[in-house]
């Protein structure tokens, strides 16, 4: 049976984005994938939802598909609401791209890291200011299931590399790692 992907945007843009739609067509190498938008975004609103609506429509569309296995693949706020929802249904896998550690105000986002019980991995990259590295390593340490870390050199928070003389050749090199390691977390889940 094929994997199903639900692929959640991040605050700011939604699955149309360019960076949605790029990663879409890449992961549906993997899987169907099947991307979503939440009610603010479809609505026409900047400002997210708060955190219970966000979780119970990331929820909805998760329930809508019939197709198991299932992993919740999410970029920032998507991750960080697909954490959420994997506490309430179970899923296979779970993928963060750029997960934000740290809110707006500054406080920590690390308690439904503790709660998990599903197999994450979290693409960061080394300047994402709203995920501090040496904080993330901190909160996997104290993680009760098993997480893989992929560090994407000079990546921000859109794990976008913003300096250097090739920076083309440097992004779709790292674009390449990256998803070479969501295939090989995947993998590890594979469909029977």
């Amino acid at each position: 049976m094929p994997r199903t992907i639900l692929f959640a945007p991040g605050a700011g843009a939604p699955s149309t984005s360019s960076w949605m739609t790029a990663w879409a067509t890449r992961l549906e190498a993997l899987g169907r994938v099947v991307p979503m938008d939440y009610p603010y975004m479809v609505a026409g609103r900047k400002r997210p939802d708060p955190q219970p609506k966000l979780i119970a429509a990331h929820r909805a569309e998760l329930e809508k598909l019939a197709d198991r296995p299932v992993a919740l693949i999410g970029k920032s706020m998507g991750s960080r609401i697909g954490c959420h929802v994997a506490l309430e249904v179970k899923v296979d896998a779970l993928v963060c791209f750029g997960y934000p550690l740290r809110g707006q105000s500054g406080a920590l986002r690390d308690q439904v890291l503790l709660e998990l019980t599903t197999p994450v991995l979290f693409i960061q990259g080394t300047k994402d200011a709203l995920c501090p590295l040496d904080e993330l390593e901190s909160v996997r340490a104290r993680m009760r299931v098993r997480s893989t870390l992929h560090v994407v050199e000079g990546g921000d928070h859109s794990l976008s590399i913003s300096r250097g003389k090739s920076k083309q050749e440097q992004q779709a090199a790292e674009d390449a790692a990256m998803f070479a390691a969501v295939r090989a977390h995947l993998a590890q889940f594979a469909p029977s």
